[in-house]
């Protein structure tokens, strides 16, 4: 039922009153944050809707189109929110169909196809697909997000789209909810559906009247995108309307279900890479590459190399450029090859190998891959790179505007060379990817949208290069449809054409009501939305005061990609996102909030909105703190570091809870719990009733460290190496410590401890500013003084060791060398200064071990596994590393009660079952990871450290 609450003033009674006695079942929202996080996308502009609702049944969308055309209430439909031109904004009402229509309602394996709501996303269609061999084929670099109704919109394509065509080359049929609220089935291909009769009288007499002219103008190239695709329409005898309503955008109908075609799943792929001295020479090449009938061509140009090197995935690019470190890589081409086995494989991979290369001057070096994991993580570099084009400028970022020209592929290089000339005659920034097999470019010119000088830029550049892309005979939309570019179709159709296209919108949408402003008008003389009269969002950044801009400046950098929206379960980014699937729970949503927040506090004469900030507090609350965010958000928006300086300031003028306060103190009295753990203990569980009632539950038990703290006081005859206590492990865990200590001296290191440190981590995750300055400054200090004596440092808790790069760095520049433990013995093992004689493992011990990462491990790309791995390999044991998410505990996120059920929830979706499967063979490096497999997993499960220790002392 349609909540009580939230009736929006701004609609006419009767658009309510119609969704309430039609029985819809979906959210209907209208409060300020959730209308602000809904008004971006992933492009420049900014839009507030009337309100958003979430249909949770597919027949909610007729409620919701019927309700529109009876109020005259404009309507368009959001997925992933992914769009880079606004094709989802607008004054409007937004329709999500991502949150709750989302499920996979069938695959056929004997058939090969696949029906879906369209707000499935299309690495969960895959990812059920391959339990069956089969895959659906357009692959998108935002397939972690990207919905099937979305796709569908913009006619999605992507890698490999010359073999394997658009979205609409793979969709079956389609249910679509027409502006009246009825269904319309359409089909492919020679299928009658159910059109009704003035909409196919419309469609025949354009088709009839337009032929000459639709096969003069419609572009003959793979990426000719146009939005309604009369040149396919015409299918033989009948009518393909797929082929119409696929690239329409939701101006003609909202997509209700789809039937898709799946294929089967190639069961070999190679990959060959291809580095060259400059990108014009990568992509003459490309037409010699095409000879060998490849999957894909990829390019990528020397800008984006050099930002790679900034991200975890440069590691994998390194070994792919193996032997080139002498000369400088400007560009690569990747090519993909797909086969049925490995026969055809090596076939095809010998094709290559024979190619000529005599007249490729500028081709330094070819490696060809074959391992399916390298494989992927080279494809994750191409991924990104739309992410990496966000911070290629210090103080401007890639912007999206003219990001996806495309032309017919032979004129690729000339068009690209133009393309360069004008973005460096006016000294712009910038990198260049993309599809070279079809001729698609992908370029973010770097901008600050908060400059007029910059934000004027859009209206010229873009004309211009649209001018280009047509001169090269292309179009500006190549891939990501036309959203408010859609104000060149006139020029570029002609007035015949688009006349006529203004005819199919006035016959499926004679009220304009279906994302109106877009692609063509029911009256065509009324013109569509200019791309530079919507709103932008950089001038409402601009008001943001220099003080909140410098705290709150990843937000404001938040280009709305995405990435923190999939909901692969175990992919660190975003838990609490993936727990709720509340968009405003991401940190594109908090980002916005923040933006949103900051603003109001930037102008005093603005009203301010109680509400909105309550909302952002909320919705940080939620927030784990796990910073994959920080690593694996392509403009690394850091929404933990934001929270803490929002909640010092929120807290400036409103009362803490008394668990804030709880949870602060237990740092400075853990020394005082270490010495009396028992009567800790006992004490502890005495409170317990007063605890829940402030908000704390399941705290763990005082567990300190038995060996003795011993430094500095014992007389060393080697370089000491001092095992760092942190809080966390000192009070609670201190088994870990003791097995770190017995390890070191097994394997003849002059191991001691030193008491455990004061880290401020709980006052910097509760927002107490001047606590965490104060504790970060005395432990720092006095770990620089241990270093200064001729110490070693290693540190055993993640969470702590991560507080060396990122909290910390907050507060000095000035650090001591901090090592993991993980990473000292496996640099010692590959100097030869560790013996494998210490593990003795008796007959019938288990020597195969999985280890499940800290989320800030896994998150954050370091070589934490790969180090466990080698020690346990140098020990002869096999150590798997488990692919998993957040655990749910995170510090003592998980101990707080109104957060139990979230914690609960995480865990089940992607521990769970991983630990039962794993028994007693089940690893974790994180303190609260082990917590929460003994409270959710009923299972006590040691440090990597622990099971090293025992081994080695019997």
């Amino acid at each position: 039922m349609m909540p009580k609450t939230g009736l929006s003033a701004d609609l006419p009674d009767v658009f309510c009153k119609t969704l309430q006695e039609g029985g819809y079942r979906g959210e209907y929202v209208n409060d300020a944050a959730t209308r602000s996080v809904f008004a971006t996308d992933s492009s420049i502009y900014e839009i507030r809707p009337t309100a958003v609702l979430f249909p949770r049944q597919p027949d909610d969308l007729n409620l919701i189109a019927k309700a529109a055309s009876t109020s005259r209430v404009a309507l368009i439909a959001r997925g992933g929110g992914t769009g880079t031109n606004g094709q989802a904004l607008g004054q409007s009402v937004i329709v999500d169909c991502s949150r709750y229509l989302n499920k996979i309602e069938k695959i056929n394996t004997a058939e090969h196809y696949a029906i879906v709501q369209p707000g499935v996303i299309l690495d969960d269609l895959n990812r059920a697909a391959a339990e069956h061999d089969l895959f659906f084929a357009p692959t998108v670099s935002t397939a972690s997000r990207a919905t099937l109704g979305g796709m569908a919109a913009t006619d999605a394509s992507g890698k490999g789209s010359r073999i394997f065509g658009r979205t609409s080359d793979h969709v079956l049929e389609m249910v679509s909810v027409l502006s009246d609220g009825r269904d319309l089935i359409a089909k492919n291909a020679h299928g009658p559906g159910t059109l009704p009769h003035r909409l196919n009288s419309t469609i025949v007499d354009v088709l009839d009247s337009c032929a000459s002219e639709i096969n003069r103008v419609f572009p003959h190239m793979n990426r000719g995108l146009t939005g309604y695709n009369l040149a396919e329409t015409q299918c033989g005898q009948g009518l393909s309307l797929v082929k119409l309503l696929c690239g329409s955008e939701g101006t003609l109908a909202l997509t209700k279900r789809l039937k898709v075609q799946l294929l089967p799943r190639p069961s070999r792929r190679g990959l060959v890479v291809l580095a060259y001295d400059s990108i014009s020479t990568a992509l003459n090449d490309v037409a010699r590459l095409l000879t060998t009938d490849p999957v894909a061509v990829e390019f990528i140009d020397d800008k984006i190399l050099a930002l790679a090197q900034q991200d975890p995935v440069w590691t994998v690019i390194e070994s792919a450029l193996e032997g080139l470190a002498h000369q400088p890589v400007k560009a690569m081409n990747f090519v993909e090859i797909i086969a049925d086995s490995d026969r055809a494989l090596h076939s095809k991979l010998d094709a290559f190998r024979q190619l000529n290369r005599d007249g490729v001057q500028g081709l330094l070096n070819q490696r060809e891959i074959g391992d399916p994991l390298q494989i992927k993580e080279l494809w994750g570099l191409r991924s990104k790179s739309v992410g990496l084009l966000g911070r290629m400028d210090p103080e401007r970022q890639g912007t999206a505007f003219v990001e996806d020209a495309a032309v017919p592929f032979e004129n690729l290089p000339d068009f690209v060379k133009d393309f360069r000339s004008l973005l460096d005659s006016r000294g712009l920034s910038y990198g260049m990817f993309g599809h070279a097999d079809v001729g698609c470019v992908h370029v973010r010119p770097a901008l600050d949208m908060r400059r007029p000088e910059d934000a004027a830029v859009i209206r010229d550049l873009s004309d211009q290069v649209n001018r280009l892309a047509r001169q090269h005979k292309g179009l500006i939309w190549g891939e990501h449809g036309k959203g408010f570019r859609g104000e060149y179709a006139p020029e570029v159709f002609g007035d015949k054409l688009y006349s006529a296209l203004c005819k199919i919108k006035a016959a499926f949408d004679p009220d304009n009501l279906l994302n109106p402003g877009k692609l063509a008008s029911p009256d065509e003389k009324k013109p569509l939305t200019r791309l530079d009269a919507v709103p932008f969002r950089g001038p409402l950044d601009a008001r943001i005061t220099p003080v909140l801009s410098k705290k709150f400046d990843k937000a404001i950098k938040c280009n709305g990609n995405g990435q923190c929206i999939g909901r692969a379960p175990d992919e660190a980014l975003c838990p609490s996102y993936k727990a709720t699937g509340d968009p405003l729970l991401s940190p594109r949503g908090r980002s916005a909030l923040l933006r949103n927040w900051a603003r109001q506090n930037s102008e005093p004469e603005m009203a301010q909105d109680p509400a909105l900030e309550k909302s952002l507090y909320d919705s940080l609350s939620d927030c784990l703190g796990c910073k994959a965010c920080a690593s694996q958000c392509p403009v690394k928006v850091d929404i933990p570091a934001m929270r803490s300086r929002f909640l010092a300031s929120y807290f400036q003028k409103n009362t803490r809870p008394l668990k804030h306060r709880l949870l602060r103190l237990l740092e400075p009295f853990a020394p005082v719990m270490q010495v009396i753990p028992g009567p800790s203990n006992r004490l502890l569980r005495t409170m317990a009733p007063v605890l829940e009632k402030s908000g704390l539950v399941d705290l763990p038990p005082i567990s300190p460290a038995r060996h003795k703290n011993n430094w500095p006081e014992k007389n060393h005859q080697k370089q000491p190496i001092v095992v760092l206590e942190d809080f966390i492990l000192g009070t609670f865990d201190g088994r870990v410590i003791d097995s770190a200590i017995a390890l070191l001296q097994a394997t003849g290191f002059d191991a001691v401890r030193r008491v455990a440190c004061a880290t401020g981590k709980p006052a910097y995750a509760l927002g107490f500013k001047k606590a965490f300055a104060a504790t970060a400054h005395k432990t720092i200090s006095h770990l620089m003084e241990i270093e200064r004596s001729g110490a070693r440092l290693i540190t055993l808790e993640p969470s702590f060791s991560s507080m060396f790069a990122s909290e910390y760095r907050e507060i000095t520049g000035q650090l001591p060398n901090v090592m993991t433990i993980e990473a000292f013995l496996a640099e010692q093992i590959k100097r030869g200064q560790i013996s494998r004689l210490p593990l003795n493992s008796a007959t019938g011990d288990c020597s195969e071990y999985t280890l499940f990462m800290h989320c800030h491990e896994s998150s954050t790309g370091d070589q934490a596994g790969q180090h466990w791995q080698t020690i346990f390999a140098h020990f002869g044991l096999t150590l798997e590393l488990a692919r998993t998410g957040c655990c749910g505990m995170a510090g003592f996120f998980g101990h707080e009660k109104d957060k139990l059920n979230l914690s609960k929830k995480l865990f089940a979706l992607s521990w769970a079952e991983k630990i039962r499967t794993s028994g007693d063979k089940a690893l974790a490096t994180g303190f609260s990871c082990r917590c929460q497999c003994k409270r959710f997993g009923y299972i006590a499960i040691k440090h990597p450290i622990e099971q090293l220790a025992q081994l080695a002392n019997r």
